[in-house]
């Protein structure tokens, strides 16, 4: 009997199978110019990484698989790398949305003011659950913590943008103007979150950037070697005890 033992085939690496980014293949040209115009704003370019996602979100909607490639690509990061950070946040969309996310707000100064019976109004009349959007893919419906707009209650946003305090008939007239584009100056659809061109980046000398960099790299090693020293010294002085 042979004492050799045969191996198992190892798959090979799922990242090493991962095509070399070849550039932009999803944004337009015009978000692609745009995104490097805000990488420049940064000391290194993986700090756009959110800015970036909110541009690409403007263009689908949504942020959409490819448009993570090209992100991860302009950034110098991987796909997952941005998945793992647009997931964090709320405003932030992963998943395909309505054209405009409607948020109503449960916390408890919109519940003492109705928001509960308002969701459940907006349920029946859009006739999807919290979380669903409707057929015609205009509508999204969303259940939300604070909105920061406790005097006007129950308080609902779209697309990030207040409406004000909504009763269950506002609230059908605010769906009839958002189907209808009535209010599209107002609120714009779902993933334009800022029309003003950002042009101003890091207001600071980038040689004190680099000090201070190296300044916190000199008190982390300095931190580690004194742990390190510490252990020894715990070690042997416990050493010769039986």
């Amino acid at each position: 009997m042979s004492d050799q033992v045969s191996s198992t085939p190892v798959d090979a690496p799922r990242r090493a199978t991962v095509q070399p980014w070849s550039g932009p293949a999803h944004l337009s040209p015009e978000r692609v110019e745009e995104a490097r115009r805000l990488i420049s704003l940064y000391p290194e370019p993986r700090s756009a990484l959110i800015p970036l996602c909110h541009l690409a979100q403007g263009q689908d909607g949504w942020l959409t698989p490819e448009a993570m490639v090209d992100i991860a690509g302009l950034v110098g990061v991987t796909p997952t790398e941005v998945l793992g950070t647009a997931s964090f946040y709320d405003m932030l969309h992963t998943e395909a949305v309505g054209s405009h996310v409607v948020a109503v707000c449960t916390n408890i100064a919109c519940l003492l003011g109705g928001a509960a019976a308002l969701l459940e109004h907006a349920e029946v009349s859009l006739g999807i659950n919290v979380g669903g959007t409707t057929a015609d893919g205009v509508i999204t419906l969303e259940e939300a913590e604070c909105l920061a707009d406790c005097d006007r209650v129950p308080c609902v946003q779209v697309n990030h943008r207040f409406v004000g305090a909504q009763t269950p008939e506002s609230f059908d007239r605010l769906v009839e103007d958002l189907r209808s584009g009535a209010r599209s100056e107002e609120i714009p659809g779902h993933g334009t979150l800022n029309r003003v061109r950002r042009t101003v980046g890091l207001q600071v000398d980038p040689d004190q950037v680099a000090s201070e960099r190296a300044e916190a790299a000199a008190a982390q090693a300095e931190r580690a070697a004194a742990a390190v020293a510490a252990k020894s010294a715990a070690e042997g002085s416990g050493g010769g005890t039986s």
